[in-house]
C-alpha cells in the first residue's frame, strides 16, 4: 500500500499559515495583530513572510503560536514596464537562527532583477544555502506558466491557492500548472496559503501538518510532504492498493472529489447532497499508467482542499 505522507504517522494535524504580510512591509496588521488573529482562527503555527525583511521574532508569545523564521524574496524583469509584468516571487521559510538559518533578524535584502528562471537561479541557490526552503508563489499572478519556472530547481513546493490573489485576481485558486510539472516527473508538492495583505485575506487558506509543534519538526514535515493543503474540508486518509489499480479517500462531507494526474482526464464523484466522505477511483479506467495521483476535495459551499501526490511509478 501506498499512503500519502500526511497520513502514515497519527501526530495531531497542525494547521499553519506560510505566507503573511505585516506592517513590516506592505501589510495591514501589525505583526502582534496578525498572530492574535491566527490564533483566535485555530492556527498552531505562522511565518511572518514580509518582503525582503527576514523574521524569527515572536511579537505576541503569551499567544503559544510556532513561528516560523521567514520572508518573501521577489525579482522582476528589466523591461517589465515595455512588454507588461512578470515576476519570479519566492517564500522562505527557515530553522532557528542557532540551527543554521544564514539570516539575520530584520536583515533586508533589495529585490533582484532576473528576466528569466536561468537568472532567478543563483538567488534560489543562496537562499537554499542559508538552510531555507522556499515555496514559488501566486505563478498565475506572476504571469509566469509553468515554461517560465519549470527548470528552477530546489523549491520543495508551490502555491496552488492563494487567498490574496484569488479574492483579488480570480488567479491562483486551484493548482494552476501544478500538473504541468509533476507530469515531467518533477516532485513538487503543493501549499494552499493566504499571502494576506489586508484583514479580510487572511485566515482562507492553510496547510495541515503532521508533525510535533515546532519548528525543526514542522520544516521536515512540509518539505517531506507530509501536509495537506484546505481552505475548509478535511482529508483524514489518502492511499493507493498494493497493486496500485485504485485510488481511495476519506474526507469531510463533499460535494465532489477529483482524482488528478497528467496524462489522464480527471475522475470525478459526486454528491448533490453534499455528503461523500469517502471515495474509490479506479486507475485502470484510462489507458496508460499513472505516475501520480493527487485528490481535490470540494464541499458544498465549493471551498476546497488538495493532497499531496502519491508518486506511483
Amino acid at each position: 500500500m501506498l499512503r500519502q505522507q500526511a497520513f502514515i504517522e497519527k501526530n495531531k494535524m497542525l494547521k499553519g499559515g506560510l505566507h503573511t504580510h505585516t506592517t513590516r512591509s506592505d501589510g495591514e496588521l501589525t505583526p502582534e495583530e496578525a498572530i492574535k488573529h491566527f490564533k483566535a482562527n485555530g492556527y498552531d503555527f505562522l511565518a511572518i513572510t514580509d518582503h525582503r525583511n527576514y523574521n524569527f521574532k515572536d511579537f505576541a508569545p503569551e499567544e503559544g503560536l510556532t513561528i516560523i523564521p521567514g520572508m518573501e524574496y521577489d525579482a522582476g524583469r528589466l523591461e517589465s514596464n515595455v512588454r507588461g509584468f512578470r515576476c519570479f516571487h519566492i517564500v522562505c521559510i527557515g530553522p532557528a537562527k542557532e540551527d543554521g538559518n544564514g539570516y539575520e533578524q530584520d536583515e533586508l535584502l533589495n529585490s533582484a532583477v532576473a528576466p528569466s528562471q536561468v537568472e532567478f537561479q543563483p538567488y534560489l541557490d543562496e537562499i537554499h544555502a542559508k538552510k531555507n526552503l522556499t515555496i514559488y508563489c501566486h505563478p498565475q499572478w506572476s504571469s509566469t506558466p509553468a515554461r517560465y519556472f519549470e527548470k528552477l530547481e530546489g523549491n520543495f513546493a508551490m502555491e496552488i491557492w492563494n487567498s490574496g490573489c484569488a479574492i483579488e485576481n480570480d488567479m491562483d485558486s486551484d493548482a494552476a500548472y501544478w500538473d504541468e510539472l509533476l507530469g515531467q516527473g518533477i516532485k513538487i508538492f503543493g501549499v494552499a496559503t493566504d499571502d494576506g495583505h489586508r484583514l479580510y485575506h487572511h485566515c482562507k487558506g492553510w496547510v495541515m501538518v503532521n508533525a510535533e509543534n515546532n519548528i525543526n519538526a514542522i520544516l521536515k514535515a512540509l518539505e517531506e510532504g507530509a501536509f495537506y493543503s484546505s481552505c475548509g474540508p478535511e482529508i483524514y486518509d489518502f492511499y493507493v492498493d498494493e497493486v496500485k489499480e485504485k485510488a481511495y479517500i476519506e474526507c469531510s462531507g463533499a460535494a465532489k472529489i477529483r482524482l488528478h494526474c497528467d496524462g489522464h482526464p480527471t475522475l470525478i464523484k459526486r454528491s448533490a447532497e453534499g455528503n461523500l466522505t469517502r471515495a474509490e477511483f479506479d486507475l485502470r479506467d484510462w489507458t496508460g499508467t499513472y505516475d501520480y495521483a493527487r485528490i481535490t476535495v470540494i464541499d458544498k459551499d465549493g471551498k476546497y482542499a488538495w493532497t499531496n501526490p502519491i508518486f506511483i511509478k
